[in-house]
């Protein structure tokens, strides 16, 4: 994201167009070096170069149109530049340092702040529940990996030494079932299931009732893909919810789906509760905007990320990361 809007601000400094961005670059996680304070580029001294307003103003509308056009949601977007305005505006930059500079250390301060939601810890949290077992749901739209992350989280928590139960809820589908059959049998994990077209809510009690019975430490719970304008759908989902009462409920959405995940995100929410995101196929999201606008507009931390098809490519998310992806200087595949 940060490559096309340094090109942008570049292409107007220099009076050429914008050049062609291509897949943002997945950086390493930190290695505990962060970055400079911010507040360390600014004088209150004579010393310095001032910002002039319609400087920054030409800035603040070619930094919204890069963001809008990497899938930031609008409120987002105001709420960024109206801080960047703040925070900029009237002030002296020290000898050596450029509006771009201070552009992208602001930035990357507000996009560090909405990441950092505290995040639930899935592990501590089913270790620590006295009764067992700890019952996850997740909801989502057709089509977002939603199934397949059920499966990858499950083999995470088998590798945190957890005894884990799937649930396979999505009855509408034969092919769900069987889906998570496979994943069943190829991670060693047990999958409660009933034929097509049984009661969701049904296999979803089995499932707990199973893992009591077996002191099983969680109980994972997939859902069909619904789409969030279905009432009927959401009326199901809220009666799994009714009938097993989970103790984390979690949106599955998908990075390319664009700026429909927020909305998505902000529907469950509304109808159903959320509790943490999360964000699949980010490998392939040139953009980012998707998942910073999702927990901008649930209030919601992501809680995992996928990036990639395999059991360990679904990994708990680390905001640094995130940023540092976000706003690595030159575009390359991940």
């Amino acid at each position: 994201m940060w490559a096309a809007i340094r090109d942008r601000l570049r292409g107007r400094r220099e009076g050429a167009p914008p050049a062609a961005t291509g897949p943002a670059a997945t950086a390493s996680p930190p290695t505990g070096t962060g970055p400079a304070p911010t507040e360390a580029m600014f004088t209150d001294g004579f010393l310095g170069t001032r910002i002039v307003e319609a400087k920054l103003e030409d800035v603040l509308d070619d930094l919204e149109i890069v963001l809008l056009q990497s899938d930031v949601a609008l409120p987002i977007v105001e709420k960024i530049r109206k801080d960047l305005r703040k925070r900029l505006e009237g002030r002296r930059l020290k000898w050596g340092t450029d509006l771009e500079e201070a552009v992208r250390r602001c930035l990357e301060e507000n996009v560090r702040t909405i990441l950092a939601l505290p995040r639930p810890d899935l592990v501590a949290a089913a270790k620590a529940k006295a009764t067992k077992p700890y019952i996850i749901l997740f909801v989502g739209v057709n089509g977002t990996g939603k199934t397949t992350t059920v499966a990858k989280i499950a083999g995470y928590l088998r590798d945190q030494h957890l005894g884990v139960v799937i649930a396979a809820g999505d009855t509408f589908r034969a092919g769900a079932i069987e889906q998570l059959l496979v994943h069943g049998e190829r991670l060693g994990i047990r999958v409660v299931r009933q034929q097509e077209g049984s009661d969701p809510a049904a296999v979803a009690f089995d499932a707990v009732e199973h893992a009591r019975a077996k002191s099983v430490d969680v109980v994972l719970v997939d859902t069909a893909g619904r789409q969030h304008t279905n009432e009927n759908l959401i009326e199901e989902a809220k009666k799994i919810r009714r009938v097993v009462s989970p103790d984390l409920t979690l949106f599955v959405g998908d990075a390319l789906s664009g700026n429909d995940v927020p909305e998505q995100a902000r529907e469950f929410q509304a109808a159903i509760g959320v509790d943490g995101l999360v964000v699949t196929k980010l490998d392939a999201d040139a953009k980012g905007g998707s998942a910073l606008s999702a927990t901008f507009v649930t209030k919601r931390p992501i809680v995992f990320v996928g990036v990639g098809q395999g059991y360990a490519d679904l990994r708990p998310f680390d905001p640094e990361w995130m940023v540092r992806r976000l706003f690595a200087e030159e575009d390359a595949a991940a």
